[in-house]
């Protein structure tokens, strides 16, 4: 039985959620805080958090941002605030999926069980590649420049491995979502660019000539390398 850690403060809520994951053939754990949420989800962590951005203590993009640090476990946030800044906040953040409040229970279930089923990996078989000073682990999902490991937010490694395991193939937006946020991505394809700009953030230090992302306008994008 998969487990759920729901991070809700308000009991109403949590409860609702709660029996409506148990009907729905999960296991579910509670917390009311942040503080609380980052205990539970250190003990054992689970299949997935439905996790609120106003929490006592410790808020929600924290707690987001200390999972990510370690950690590519799916997470969908709640919140009452709908804006556009606060959903880019998320995707940036690592956040898998986006609700606002108030929700149909339903949706939150269906919303569960679409993030679950999205693939873990997107690479096969055990290969090491280099590209001038980057090199690519493909099983060990582990990416070093300049001899140095470089770290990357669980999406963003994802789209990288992708890309690098089809070096000078361009990739459209949508075909990135289908092939790495899964089919039952129901985000804006905005999140593709963020990761993008966050890779290249991250790759700053890895000489042009040698490789790069690349952006073909109107197309999509292209792990580029010198043949």
């Amino acid at each position: 039985m998969k487990t759920i850690l729901v991070v809700e403060d308000e009991p109403a809520i949590a409860r609702v959620l709660a029996a409506y994951l148990r009907k729905a053939g999960f296991g579910v754990k509670l917390a009311a805080d942040g503080r609380q949420a980052l205990e539970l989800f250190s003990q054992e962590p689970p299949a997935l958090l439905l996790l609120d951005v106003m929490l006592p203590h410790i808020d929600g993009w924290e707690v987001l941002r200390r999972i990510r640090e370690t950690s590519s476990c799916p997470i969908i946030m709640l919140t009452a605030r709908d804006g556009i800044d606060d959903r880019l906040t998320g995707l940036n953040g690592g956040a898998d999926d986006y609700m606002p409040k108030p929700f149909i229970p339903e949706e939150v279930i269906a919303r569960v069980q679409a993030v679950l089923r999205r693939p873990s990996q997107w690479t096969d078989g055990a290969r090491q590649r280099r590209f001038g000073r980057l090199g690519i682990d493909f099983l060990a999902h582990r990416v070093t420049l300049n001899g140095a490991e470089v770290t990357f937010m669980p999406r963003d490694l994802a789209v990288l491995l992708y890309l690098a395991e089809h070096p000078n193939r361009t990739f459209t937006r949508e075909q990135l979502i289908e092939n790495v946020w899964g089919t039952d991505y129901e985000g804006s394809d905005r999140a593709v660019d963020l990761s993008i700009k966050r890779i290249r953030q991250a790759l700053s230090h890895w000489p042009v000539e040698e490789g790069e992302i690349r952006t073909l306008r109107g197309t999509g994008y292209q792990f580029w390398i010198e043949n």
